[in-house]
């Protein structure tokens, strides 16, 4: 643990109160000062805990050390154990958070799920994970908004677009980018055999407009009137945009607004999204070959997680984590397996640096 940086960060944060509890001449300073020490805030507030349990540790081995008092010699023997326990995992916590903060992780982000092998179940099970998704988006306080939709006739979607806003969606969603399988009897199965359908997620950061120029001569837009499940017209109007990127030969095309307008303008977040994404995942690719961003490889067509009906069970193939809860879990109850993977994540991050 670096006690020296530790230290540097409080010196800071009581430079900030001191700064905070003066007259600012310009509001812009003040926002910014309350800002800093707000960010530093939690850091201060373990780095203090832990000092305290260290003066505990030291006034405890001086009581340990009493052989004459064979009970308080225990006592003190036993309150050392639980102190050194604490100690350790306030060690854990701040080292979490030392490590650097990645950039995107405060952003809200934007979500795609895809349906993939298994025809209409799996469309069935985009609906599934639609559905968890926006329980846990709800849970959290965070804004769901639908970009584009492209549902079926039997309840399901072969895709599925949809943005997130709030403070550190993108931190909390990203681990769930990557291949999802589904085991179970389908509705329609006579027999009762299980069936094995697969969805994909991408998680995108969003991004500003003044991170990533879209040029008017980089897109063509085609409108189109919106259609529903089966193809049969929803809208007497061309209302429907298709915006095709040239240079990337990227396509997003969003119906589900009655306005072209608003249609285009989804289209364009979605689009910006994507370039984004795939400019940090090339910035990637150039530093490191294993592109490892995520847990896992990171490839979106990797498996990382399979949802067994029969048995009630999810496993998330990165941790090697199995919950026999998912019934509870499709209720959007997922703070137990994103702890899991960021725990993962971090102490595969403190290997790095240490």
């Amino acid at each position: 643990m670096d006690l020296e940086r530790l230290k540097e960060i409080e010196e800071r944060f009581n430079e900030l109160t001191r700064l905070l509890s003066q007259p600012q001449e310009e509001a812009s300073s003040y926002k910014k000062y309350a800002q800093e020490r707000a960010a530093l805030s939690p850091i201060v507030d373990i780095f203090n805990e832990y000092k305290k349990i260290t003066v505990e540790i030291e006034e405890t081995k001086e009581l340990a050390a009493n052989k004459e008092d064979q009970e308080l010699n225990l006592l003190a023997l036993e309150e050392l154990e639980r102190l050194e326990l604490r100690k350790n995992e306030t060690e854990e916590r701040l080292n979490s958070l030392l490590l650097p903060q990645e950039p995107n992780d405060e952003r809200s982000a934007i979500m795609e799920i895809r349906a993939g092998t298994g025809g209409d179940e799996s469309t069935l099970f985009v609906a599934d994970l639609f559905r968890m998704y926006s329980r846990y988006i709800q849970s959290k306080g965070w804004k769901i908004e639908l970009m584009s939709t492209h549902s079926t006739g039997i309840g399901g979607f072969k895709e599925i677009i949809f943005g997130v806003s709030g403070r550190g969606v993108y931190g909390q969603l990203k681990y769930e980018a990557g291949g999802h399988r589904v085991q179970r009897v389908p509705a329609t199965e006579a027999s009762g055999r299980i069936h094995t359908s697969a969805a994909t997620v991408a998680v995108l950061p969003e991004a500003e407009e003044i991170e990533v120029e879209i040029r008017p001569e980089d897109i063509r837009i085609d409108v189109f009137r919106s259609s529903g499940p089966g193809g049969q017209s929803v809208n007497t109007t061309d209302s429907a945009v298709r915006i095709t990127h040239l240079p990337t030969g990227m396509v997003v095309t969003c119906q589900d607004e009655k306005s072209q307008h608003k249609n285009r303008a989804k289209a364009i977040r979605v689009l910006r999204a994507r370039l984004l994404d795939k400019a940090q995942w090339e910035g990637k690719a150039r530093e490191s070959q294993e592109r490892k961003r995520q847990i896992g490889s990171g490839d979106r067509s990797e498996k990382i997680r399979t949802y067994n009906f029969p048995q009630n069970r999810v496993t998330d193939h990165r941790i090697n984590l199995t919950l026999h809860k998912l019934d509870r879990i499709l209720e959007g109850e997922l703070d137990e397996l994103l702890s899991a993977l960021i725990k993962s994540d971090k102490r595969d991050q403190l290997k790095k640096v240490s």
